[in-house]
């Protein structure tokens, strides 16, 4: 298949308008693509295609914070968060509003994680098992009544 060996980024910009996803996926992680193709990649309704866009490491830090967006997937979330192309800003936006503890923890170990996030995300979890472990007392208390 060519899109696996190809290496000109004109004919891997052309097959990223194929209609077979699984092309268009191929030519989101082949580490030639550029980053003007990418950013047409990242705004595929497939979000596999998305989420191999978050992992190429010459995605722009520009299409990297339009992925952190990804409100329904959390694989393109944590693709995003796991490229060190990703600033420091758009981790802590993401550590703000992120639910999913995959994605947290990937926040936390991009090397662009400033501290401040990374101790915010620290007190989340602390947080997180206080509230189950306060929870459990609870429920064990309420058995024995």
């Amino acid at each position: 298949m060519l899109v696996r060996i190809t290496t000109d980024p004109e004919t891997l910009d052309y097959l990223s308008k194929n209609e077979n996803c699984f092309v268009r996926c191929r030519v989101a992680l082949n580490p030639n693509t550029t980053s003007e193709t990418l950013d047409y990649l990242s705004r595929d309704l497939d979000y596999y295609i998305r989420y191999r866009v978050a992992q190429n490491p010459n995605t722009t830090s520009e299409t990297l914070d339009y992925l952190s967006k990804d409100k329904k997937y959390s694989d393109v979330r944590r693709g995003v968060a796991l490229n060190p192309n990703t600033t420091s800003e758009t981790l802590k936006q993401m550590s703000i509003v992120e639910y999913n503890d995959y994605v947290k923890n990937a926040i936390k170990n991009n090397p662009n994680c400033s501290l401040e996030t990374y101790k915010y995300l620290s007190a989340l979890e602390l947080l997180e098992d206080t509230s189950q472990t306060v929870h459990l007392r609870f429920y064990e208390n309420f058995k024995a009544l």
